[in-house]
């Protein structure tokens, strides 16, 4: 065990080899580092000289991979990106406060029933922000991120909240109203954003495309909220009115359900969150009980 500890290099020359290859210059990996150059380059230097074999080519003004040190490259990263994740997820304390942005209606419909749960689990203040309708860019900032799409951010650490499902929903007293049992006459709401409409679903399903919707909302929740009055019939989010179905304030009608590849994605860098309490966070914004 003290053999193999001791063939092992200082983890301060690793550290310099894979901020130098990763960044292709000594400059940088001691700008990175907090080292001056040379003692980027000597550490290199030292390295090579333990491992007995030689990790770059240097020339005049720049410096490249040898065969040896691409091919420990991805060894030495994933190694490093253990240790770094390990000791982050057994011993970081975390942040002290996070902040989570994400839709008005992700907020009413989703998060807020879940955000006792939050709170307890990541021992975090929490704060809420919402943005307006087209601020859905997904920045790499120091705030939790949740924002509709279908996946591949540049985000370190990136979950789907649920499978998005889309389905007619109204309320019941509009049916008993209308006294009939065929929904597609039934008046219909609008909701603006990034998911299919009712030109997608009627098409999808070969459904009559009219009435068209003489009212239209730029939120889902408003939308929601809006069947629930019983203005009409609303293509709604099937997980987002999960309490409102369970509870008979909205009945689902007819038998299709349009899946949808797009979801909402809780997103976040590594400086936003420790992984300890992304795990924790991740957990609770996902559960679909609450």
């Amino acid at each position: 065990m003290e053999e193999s500890s001791q063939s092992l290099p200082p983890l301060e020359w690793v550290r310099a080899f894979e901020a130098t290859a990763r960044l292709g210059s000594f400059t940088a990996a001691a700008n990175e580092i907090g080292l001056t150059q040379p003692a980027v380059s000597q550490r290199i230097g030292l390295l090579e000289k333990h491992l007995n074999t030689q990790l770059f080519l240097r020339q005049a003004r720049t410096i490249s991979l040898t065969v040896d040190g691409e091919t420990w490259l991805p060894y030495v990263q994933a190694a490093l990106r253990g240790l770094s994740e390990s000791s982050e997820l057994l011993f970081a304390s975390g942040k002290n406060r996070l902040t989570i942005s994400a839709s008005q209606s992700v907020i009413s419909l989703w998060l807020l029933p879940r955000l006792a749960r939050v709170h307890a689990d990541t021992g975090a203040q929490i704060s809420v922000q919402s943005y307006i309708l087209g601020g859905q860019t997904a920045t790499t900032d120091n705030s939790i991120q949740i924002r509709y799409g279908s996946g591949h951010w540049p985000h370190h650490y990136q979950i789907p909240l649920f499978t998005e499902a889309l389905a007619p929903v109204c309320a019941p007293s509009l049916l008993e109203a209308a006294k009939t049992d065929d929904w597609t006459s039934l008046p219909r709401l609008a909701c603006t954003g990034p998911r299919p409409d009712w030109s997608s679903f009627t098409q999808r399903f070969a459904l009559p495309s009219t009435p068209m919707p003489q009212i239209r909302i730029d939120t889902m929740d408003g939308t929601i909220k809006a069947a629930k009055a019983g203005l009409g019939v609303a293509l709604g989010s099937l997980p987002l009115c999960l309490s409102d179905l369970q509870s008979g304030a909205l009945v689902r009608l007819g038998e299709h359900i349009f899946d949808h590849s797009e979801t909402y994605w809780l997103l976040a860098t590594r400086s936003a969150i420790s992984r300890r309490q992304w795990e924790s966070l991740s957990s609770a914004l996902t559960a679909t009980g609450v």
